[in-house]
């Protein structure tokens, strides 16, 4: 028999909270990089861990660990956005990229996908898109801004008409290696075989016959030309 007293429940243990997610901020801009951050920590959910001022300062950063995305500018000196992704994305595969870039560029969007980025976002337009991509990509689900929409499918049909079918194999061939594009960019920056050599893990008689290579490939002569070439292609500022 009861006394018609009701027992009280327990109350319900809440959730612990949600550890935030860790980003590395990748921008040889200190200006450029405190904005960033200062939209990513004004977020709950996302705080800037770690800051690096070229790619292979990234990549080291990454390394180290503790870090759940990166967010990366595409030109860095150094190494490029491009290449610290193809970096991450072969020591570190299930790390999140997301590229921050002024260029409204199909080419370097196109190229972003390949070297493993899951985001594309306009520097012009971060304050707008930089959180929702952020979240987008370490949910592993793609985040494409509205004009790469349009690139995207305009590729796509360009490849069928031409019998190409889809996907990213359509692009144009890379004219030269990925190796020979890390050392083009450092020998534009004007760094020597042998600091080349010790950037990259490698001696100063192979940064040579890569440079060879490059300059036989190209149909080049000199630092120079291979200088304007590195400009055009987007690796280094003018």
């Amino acid at each position: 028999m009861t006394d018609g007293a009701s027992a009280t429940s327990p109350a319900p243990t809440p959730a612990p909270p949600t550890p935030p997610i860790r980003v590395l901020l990748a921008d040889d801009h200190t200006l450029v990089r405190r904005g960033v951050r200062l939209i990513l920590d004004g977020e709950p959910d996302l705080t800037v861990v770690a800051e690096a001022g070229d790619g292979a300062e990234a990549v080291e950063r990454a390394r180290a660990g503790d870090i759940d995305l990166a967010v990366l500018d595409v030109a860095m000196p150094r190494m490029t956005g491009l290449q610290a992704a193809r970096e991450l994305s072969r020591r570190l595969p299930e790390l999140p990229i997301l590229i921050l870039t002024m260029y409204d560029n199909e080419q370097y969007f196109f190229e972003a996908l390949k070297a493993g980025a899951g985001g594309y976002v306009l520097k012009s337009v971060a304050d707008r898109d930089l959180v929702e991509a952020c979240r987008a990509v370490v949910r592993d689900e793609p985040f494409i801004y509205p004009g790469a929409e349009r690139a995207l499918v305009r590729s796509y049909l360009d490849r069928l008409h031409r019998g190409d079918g889809g996907g990213l194999d359509g692009l144009p061939e890379r004219p030269i290696t990925e190796r020979e594009e890390e050392i083009l960019k450092l020998v534009a920056e004007g760094h020597t075989s042998r600091e080349i050599g010790a950037l990259l893990y490698i001696s100063a008689k192979t940064v040579e016959r890569h440079r060879a290579n490059l300059l036989h490939k190209l149909g080049m002569r000199d630092r120079l030309e291979l200088t304007r070439y590195a400009i055009r292609a987007g690796l280094i500022d003018p």
